[in-house]
């Protein structure tokens, strides 16, 4: 799907854009680091099983053959998912080992890029858990689907990476600035809403570092424009 030169154009100006809020969040990632302590200097149980789940994912990951049938299926349900949200119809979906392909009646830049920023097997787990929880207690079995949220989710990641480090049509829809630091940006959001999710920081907490992060990278920008002024 050839996109016209100056929408790449245009995609490549919001892409420069992308970067700098990347960096934004991964201060406010770093800044959100101390909410991770249990109050006693250690971790808590969630962040330790979470942490557990994804640390086996790695483990296997680089140990074991990969279960690439299983990442392609998830990659090309994605597309559909996406798709069916944005008022796409799905007309086939193939899945193999070395790849796949899923035709829809529409895309757009979500639906090709979310592949790469959607953890969909993650997204399965989790409202899987508060529906089982519905008809019975699973209140004993919450720090083994903590873990099993961190298993996905470095299950995401790991295969992002690598799908990444070769040729992805995806990626050169849009071109490589842009959909990079989208998939960047979206991937850590998701890093600061976990931090959220197991740890003593809220949303709140995570909007006003936000906030500031970009007030402080703001009053950077002015300084160096200032300095530059100086000196012409």
């Amino acid at each position: 799907m050839p996109i016209a030169l100056w929408k790449r154009l245009i995609y490549l100006l919001f892409g420069v854009c992308l970067y700098p809020v990347c960096w934004l969040l991964l201060r406010t990632i770093w800044s959100l680091l101390g909410h991770l302590d249990d109050g006693s200097g250690g971790v808590s149980p969630a962040l330790g099983w979470m942490l557990g789940g994804f640390l086996l994912e790695v483990g296997l990951f680089f140990t074991l053959p990969r279960p690439m049938r299983t990442y392609v299926l998830a990659h090309e349900l994605t597309h559909a998912l996406w798709g069916v949200l944005m008022g796409a119809k799905v007309k086939g979906l193939k899945v193999s080992k070395t790849g796949g392909s899923v035709r829809l009646t529409r895309t757009n830049v979500l639906i090709v890029l979310a592949p790469y920023f959607f953890p969909f097997y993650t997204m399965l787990v989790i409202p899987a858990y508060y529906l089982i929880g519905l008809m019975v207690d699973v209140s004993d079995y919450e720090l083994f689907w903590l873990a099993l949220v961190g298993f996905t989710w470095a299950f995401h990641l790991t295969f992002t990476v690598a799908a990444l480090l070769v040729h992805q049509p995806d990626v050169q829809i849009y071109g490589r600035v842009f959909s990079y630091g989208l998939i960047a940006m979206m991937n850590l959001a998701g890093v600061g809403l976990w931090i959220v999710a197991v740890s003593s920081a809220t949303l709140g907490d995570l909007g006003i570092e936000v906030q500031a992060q970009a007030i402080d990278f703001w009053g950077w920008m002015l300084e160096i424009a200032e300095n530059w002024r100086k000196i012409e």
